[in-house]
């Protein structure tokens, strides 16, 4: 049954899918986009919007929880000093998901993914 699931699991193990939705987040904060499809958008955005959360609090331990996720120790300077002190006086909604339609090869739903 599937009471209380709230993951999508993009097709993959759970190995390979945590390391690619980290290294994912990781390059959506450092590029502020990021162009793939539809699903794995979606859980980005998911990911993203809480690494934002956890820069807008600023303490240690946020700076350390987000370091333990991300993959790059310049992208969590960088979420630290420059993106969450964008959003101080936003309480959410930090990212925007446009739908571009389907890819050629594979019809699979495309979307970008961008800091508002």
């Amino acid at each position: 049954m599937r009471h209380r699931l709230s993951r999508r699991k993009l097709n993959r193990p759970t190995g390979p899918r945590e390391a690619l939705l980290r290294t994912m987040v990781t390059d959506f904060i450092r590029h502020e986009k990021v162009k793939t499809t539809d699903a794995k958008a979606r859980e980005i955005q998911r990911l993203a919007e809480k690494m934002i959360s956890q820069g807008k609090r600023g303490t240690l331990h946020s700076r350390r929880l987000a370091a333990a996720y991300l993959t790059d120790k310049n992208v969590v300077s960088k979420l630290f000093d420059d993106v969450a002190p964008r959003y101080e006086d936003r309480r959410g909604g930090y990212t925007r998901l446009t739908k571009l339609g389907q890819r050629k090869g594979d019809a699979a739903e495309l979307a970008v993914l961008e800091l508002t």
